[in-house]
């Protein structure tokens, strides 16, 4: 019969994706499984039920009962997981490092499951890296949020008034989020700074158009993920970056280490040398922000600048976003489905690294020894 797959409408404040679009469930019915979602699972997506083809419809209980592999987004309630079947796959962005009352019940209740952020980040897995995708969705619409936010033109505009110079943005860090904010910086023609503590980016930041801040101070870590710096090296890289965020008209600040507290890199008195009008666009503000003064989900205005902490940014640009991360879910689950069935290699290193919990067990080192010390 083929093994169940199965999505539901999420429910997450503010989340607005589908773990699986019309394309993707077309592609895994082809590959022999069946797929089972709840009606109205792609409608704040934009797409509609109609759109799915060959798909069984079932209300969310039924869903969690009977799917043999559950796709997500967004980590599942406690409740959820309670109503999930014995020996149920699950995949999606658990959040291992916050929830932690949620992976104890995947763990208690013996279920499987993989999280997206665990992915390596190895060349055969860059089809599956869904950080990645849902990252430059992150950093293209912080621009279009500064853009918005800003007083001024971000080109340089020659007009019968007279010439209007281009806005200076500063991007802060330069993984896929901000190099799609530099990127999207230049197309609209501001002129472009862009900062990161791992010097490997440089040559990223230039093949962009942008000048790269050298502070003096590289912070380049494991698995492509910069180090914590320590306080030395902070004041060093204060202030170069003081200067310099002085002298922009709009910040895009997307420093994050998984795990931990967003780096403060943007402080009160760095912050209050910004001309007003100008405005810091604050993407790692789920995490706690890049800036001191970052609310998550709020504008705060400070002596004339705003300080925007979006949340959920790949959200409201839901029907690219949805797109993007099924096919991450598509060519991680791919490997793992012969004749329709699901035989998982746990040789692997795709599925080893990125499971989270499995047969009784927080495989997840990291994980593990913060939950159970």
């Amino acid at each position: 019969m083929g093994v169940i797959i199965g999505a539901l409408l999420e429910r997450a404040p503010r989340e607005t994706r589908v773990s699986l679009v019309p394309e993707v469930a077309g592609k895994l019915i082809r590959a022999g499984a069946r797929v089972m979602i709840e009606r109205g699972a792609g409608e704040r997506a934009r797409f509609p039920d109609e759109a799915y083809q060959g798909v069984e419809w079932a209300d969310p209980a039924s869903v969690l009962a009977q799917a043999q592999v559950l796709l997500t987004v967004q980590p599942l309630t406690l409740e959820q997981i309670q109503g999930l079947r014995a020996g149920t796959v699950l995949i999606g962005f658990l959040q291992p490092y916050a929830r932690r009352d949620e992976v104890r019940a995947l763990k208690d209740r013996g279920m499987t499951s993989f999280a997206m952020e665990l992915v390596p980040r190895i060349s055969r897995a860059q089809s599956m890296d869904a950080l990645s995708s849902q990252a430059s969705i992150a950093g293209y619409k912080a621009v279009l949020i500064a853009a918005n936010q800003m007083q001024k033109f971000l080109p340089m505009l020659t007009t019968a008034a007279g010439t209007i110079r281009p806005a200076q943005v500063l991007v802060i860090g330069a993984g896929v989020a901000g190099l799609q904010a530099i990127a999207t910086a230049k197309r609209l023609g501001a002129t472009v700074e862009a900062y990161d503590v791992r010097s490997a980016t440089r040559e990223q930041v230039k093949s962009l158009g942008a000048k790269f801040v050298d502070t003096g101070v590289s912070a380049d870590g494991a698995g492509g993920y910069a180090r914590e710096l320590t306080e030395e090296e902070k004041r060093k890289q204060q202030e170069v970056l003081d200067a310099r965020i002085a002298a922009a008209d709009a910040v895009i600040s997307t420093a994050a280490v998984p795990g931990r507290p967003a780096p403060k890199i943007i402080l009160r008195g760095a912050l209050e040398r910004m001309r007003p009008g100008s405005v810091i666009v604050d993407i790692a503000a789920e995490q706690g922000g890049n800036c001191e003064l970052t609310r998550a989900g709020e504008t705060v205005t400070h002596r004339g600048v705003e300080i925007v902490g979006p949340v959920n940014l790949p959200a409201t640009l839901a029907y690219n976003a949805s797109e993007m991360y099924s096919r991450n879910l598509l060519n991680f689950l791919t490997p793992a489905l012969k004749g329709g069935e699901l035989a998982i290699d746990w040789n692997d290193e795709v599925f080893a690294q990125s499971c989270l919990t499995h047969a009784g067990v927080i495989r997840h080192e990291p994980t593990r020894k913060s939950i159970e010390g």
